[in-house]
């Protein structure tokens, strides 16, 4: 049996989107080993859904890998790490192809919430064109935000950069708030924003504030934000929210309660650092 499938073999699954998931978070474990390897968390940092599920235990399942480079720097290249990424996934038994994505093949969504400077990657099988990451790395991100180590024990033993917590958080309610999907609605972040308030972590408001400037080029005081907030949770259509997160879990039982009330109490819930 090889490395690939040993990892593949902790997970209990009994069809077809929980073999994909699985398959999904074992590659991501992988890549990251091979991002060790290579030195990348020696410049950069791992944020975003993924390494909520991975580090953090959040129920659900995540496909993208989003990483912040630690300092701003327009010439940063992750074809440095491409060889590192490969060899490891070499090591487990698989073949990998690394390509990075121009801006132009962006669809509308895709692109809706995506900077000029972030750099985007596709990693996929050889043999398999359906399974495929998309890694993006921000290359000038906004900052007063602060990184832990995080240990994860296959494919070897190994640290991985990440922001902590509330500077988690704060990248998740600002995708919450701002992201701009029109009709397609990302219901994994309504899920993640119930998981930091059912835990009562704290919501690092400077950070949300770089966020907020850098990307939409306006200043808000916590207040606008909750308003902004509020705002958001009342007016989306619930049920787009549950279809979108439902793939990513493994029992629908708990989107039983989920309403746009829930939500709205779930944001008088909000604790600030």
């Amino acid at each position: 049996m090889s490395i690939f499938d040993q990892m593949l073999a902790r997970y209990e699954i009994n069809k077809q989107s929980e073999l994909t998931n699985a398959t999904y978070e074992v590659m991501q474990e992988i890549t990251l080993a091979g991002l060790y390897r290579g030195g990348f968390f020696n410049k950069a940092a791992f944020y975003g859904g993924t390494c909520l599920r991975i580090f953090h235990g959040m129920e659900r399942f995540s496909e993208d890998m989003d990483f912040s480079l630690i300092a701003p720097n327009n010439d940063f290249r992750l074809e440095e790490f491409f060889p590192s990424i490969i060899n490891e996934f070499s090591a487990t038994g698989k073949d990998v192809v690394i390509s990075k994505k121009e801006k132009r093949t962006f669809g509308r969504v895709e692109s809706a919430f995506l900077k000029d400077n972030t750099a985007v990657y596709d990693l996929k099988f050889q043999t398999d064109k359906s399974v495929k990451i998309k890694i993006e790395v921000d290359i000038d991100p906004p900052m007063k935000f602060d990184t832990e180590q995080k240990l994860l024990l296959l494919p070897y033993s190994f640290m991985t950069r990440c922001f902590v917590l509330s500077d988690l958080y704060a990248g998740k309610m600002h995708a919450l708030v701002f992201r701009k999907w029109k009709q397609r609605v990302k219901g994994r972040d309504w899920c993640d924003f119930e998981w930091y308030v059912r835990r009562g972590v704290k919501l690092n408001f400077s950070h949300l504030q770089e966020r907020i400037k850098q990307f939409d080029g306006i200043e808000m005081s916590k207040e606008e934000f909750i308003h902004q907030l509020k705002e958001r949770l009342a007016t989306t259509d619930i049920e787009m929210v549950k279809e979108d997160v439902a793939r990513f879990l493994k029992s629908t039982k708990e989107l039983e309660i989920w309403s746009n009330d829930y939500f709205l109490q779930l944001a008088d819930m909000v604790k600030f650092q």
